[in-house]
């Protein structure tokens, strides 16, 4: 059985998606899940931090509140240990289709990038706690003046959410940084657009991969 066939019918494939607040990931995650499930795949949605219940308070506690970057890294790889351990890795020996809103792309592009944090440290952070990478990570690439304008009174915004522009210039490029490094699992989706225009490069880019 060659790996497209493997990967189309009985195992798990894991599909992580990054961006900074307002690119609009998390809009094409249910749609992406949706499509899968119309070919017969069994499939979680999940997010980070969270996607456990220990997870789910730790992901309170970053977001809230007030602490240093390391501090913010260390509770955020824990979270992602009991996340990968009690959710991710059953899922996948399951056969399932994980799609992850946010995973360690996004420790280094907040933590290391928008906080400036030693990227050795969260190097070896990654090391220690992540299993297995994911088999394809779609980066919403928007600007951050553009992320602004779309969040504005969508909510009220957590701690990261209430950055001036110039933090998440600073993610933006944490996120290139881990394209640079890793192009042949990370795609770039260019996130300005309608709706639909952002979907289709969502689809060519999991179709090209034989995923669907």
């Amino acid at each position: 059985m060659s790996t497209l066939e493997a990967t189309s019918t009985s195992a798990g494939l894991f599909i992580s998606f990054e961006g900074i607040d307002g690119a609009g990931k998390s809009t094409h995650i249910e749609s992406l899940a949706q499509a899968f499930k119309a070919v017969g795949r069994q499939v979680l949605t999940t997010r980070e931090p969270g996607g456990t219940d220990l997870a789910e308070k730790i992901r309170h506690m970053v977001l809230n509140d007030p602490m240093d970057a390391m501090t913010e890294a260390l509770l955020v790889f824990a979270a992602r240990r009991d996340h990968i351990q009690h959710c991710i890795e059953p899922a996948l020996a399951q056969g399932k289709v994980v799609l992850c809103d946010r995973f360690t792309d996004a420790t280094f592009a907040y933590q290391g990038g928008g906080r400036g944090f030693d990227w050795a440290v969260l190097t070896q952070l990654e090391t220690w706690v992540q299993t297995r990478a994911p088999d394809m990570t779609l980066w919403f690439d928007l600007s951050p003046q553009i992320a602004a304008e779309r969040l504005a009174g969508a909510r009220v915004p957590d701690k990261f959410e209430s950055q001036p522009v110039a933090f998440f210039e600073k993610v933006v490029a944490g996120y290139a940084q881990r394209e640079l490094a890793e192009p042949a699992r990370m795609v770039r989706v260019d996130a300005f657009g309608h709706r639909d225009e952002v979907w289709a490069r969502v689809m060519l880019a999991v179709q090209s991969r034989g995923y669907l």
